[in-house]
């Protein structure tokens, strides 16, 4: 399958897997560079080349986020039940510490990993009368420590992406040796409320891994009233050797107000994805809107097995915050 990753021990070559299908003969490997050893302590710094670990694409880090990962699969030293706003039970979860990295995404990648990872799925609301219009920021990505595999590069411009270049210049007398412009660190300062990774959430059921980040996006008013809108990242893992396929969504959505929507739907995003040994990740963005300042969301995606029988995957809750000391969200790219 196009999209994979040839690894070799640290220092040796890095490789791109070109080519259709599961027989060796139909890939070609494509030299992207020279692997370095993981870090197991410490971050990646801006200027980072890697491969993605899960979806197979050439990245660069720009910046890192520490968030907090709520990992529900970790038992927790306080085994009491708890009542969440929504009214049923659920364990405490202790959020600890864990890096993630606001990443690029090389532009020749991002049509071979679209059918298991959007590419355009970091987006903004608008800033004109339509209250519900969005604008993306193309091959911008969050990407996980655990998930970054990096190499190192002889090619000043190793990464094709039209912020490349605006973003990070060379320098050869740096490791990496790649480093920040000033404007990458005006745009990240101007649009840190906007792209801020905070929370992470962490479920797994029958060896299906569901992983939630929601994000504010910011408020605005319609028909007299605000409306308040948050964007949520989910990847769909299968630990398992077994193929399974999504089938069904179920979302129960709490808002402060009062109130309490059912939603449920046909796969998501308009796909039923398959998750296989060989592409075991399905990574999609979706939105969400309320007439409050906060709320809530929890539910069930429902897999089907090969034989035809099905099951129900728990969705992590996890709280919708809007940002106290609001300011006016982006109308577009802020250098």
């Amino acid at each position: 399958m196009w999209g994979d990753w040839a690894k070799g021990a640290t220092g040796q070559g890095a490789f791109r897997v070109l080519g259709k299908g599961n027989r060796a003969e139909g890939k070609v490997l494509e030299p992207v560079g020279v692997f370095e050893a993981p870090k197991q302590h410490g971050k990646y710094e801006t200027g980072q080349l890697f491969l993605h670990s899960v979806f197979g694409y050439r990245g660069i880090v720009l910046f890192p986020w520490q968030a907090r990962l709520y990992d529900r699969d970790v038992a927790s030293p306080v085994t009491e039940k708890s009542e969440n706003a929504a009214g049923h039970g659920s364990k405490e979860v202790k959020g600890k510490t864990h890096t993630y990295y606001q990443v690029l995404i090389d532009a020749r990648d991002c049509p071979h990993i679209s059918q298991r990872s959007q590419t355009e799925a970091v987006t903004f609301l608008a800033n004109h009368d339509d209250s519900r219009a969005l604008y993306a920021i193309p091959g911008l990505d969050y990407v996980s420590h655990e998930d970054i595999l990096p190499y190192s590069s002889t090619d000043q411009v190793p990464i094709q992406h039209e912020l490349f270049e605006r973003f990070l210049m060379y320098d050869q007398t740096k490791v990496p040796p790649f480093v920040a412009r000033d404007t990458l660190c005006a745009w990240q300062e101007k649009n840190h409320p906007w792209l801020e990774l905070s929370d992470v959430h962490r479920e797994t059921t029958e060896n299906i891994r569901v992983t939630v980040i929601p994000f504010y996006m910011g408020m605005r008013e319609a028909q007299n009233s605000h409306v308040y809108w948050w964007r949520y990242c989910i990847r769909l893992e299968n630990l398992d050797s077994e193929v399974v396929q999504l089938r069904e969504r179920h979302w129960r959505i709490f808002s402060l107000s009062g109130t309490l929507e059912t939603v449920r739907g046909r796969g998501v995003v308009g796909r039923e994805p398959v998750l296989s040994k060989e592409q075991p990740a399905f990574q999609y963005s979706s939105h969400v809107s309320l007439q409050a300042s906060s709320g809530h969301m929890w539910g069930t995606f429902r897999f089907e097995r090969p034989d035809g029988s099905h099951f129900d995957v728990r969705i992590p809750p996890f709280s919708l915050e809007s940002n106290k000391d609001e300011k006016t969200p982006p109308s577009g790219l802020h250098w």
